[in-house]
């Protein structure tokens, strides 16, 4: 077979499929970023909130250190963004939308997700502003 016969053998197939390039790749790797139910437990704490990491301690009661890696996942994966205020750090949804895919999800599974609020044991500054009296 020439090399003039192999192109004009491929003309009716899709070059993506052929080299095996798939354009669904970053939706998979969406899914994947989200699938443990650690990362979707603290998604659904962050909401459209910006809490800090003590709230997410505070509500979840995890080691900072397992909090972290997966918040270093979300990050890493661009699922969520952060800022600095003083020493501590803010979390907030890069793009608010992923809430409304993981309700449709549980939906889906007939499944009803957890109203995940920030526990009254946070210490952070800002709790603590908000827990004295005016």
């Amino acid at each position: 077979m020439t090399y003039h016969t192999y192109c004009s053998n491929l003309r009716g197939y899709n070059i993506f499929n052929i080299m095996n390039i798939s354009t669904i790749g970053p939706v998979s790797d969406l899914f994947q970023a989200i699938g443990p139910a650690p990362r979707l437990e603290i998604l659904l704490a962050i909401g459209e909130e910006e809490p800090c990491v003590c709230h997410l301690e505070a509500t979840f009661h995890w080691r900072q250190a397992y909090l972290s890696q997966h918040l270093m996942a979300l990050r890493k994966a661009g699922i969520l963004v952060t800022s600095r205020q003083g020493r501590n750090i803010h979390y907030r949804l890069a793009d608010p939308r992923l809430l409304g895919l993981i309700r449709q999800a549980a939906e889906l599974q007939g499944e009803s997700l957890p109203e995940l609020a920030p526990s009254a044991s946070c210490t952070c500054p800002n709790c603590k502003k908000e827990k004295e009296p005016a």
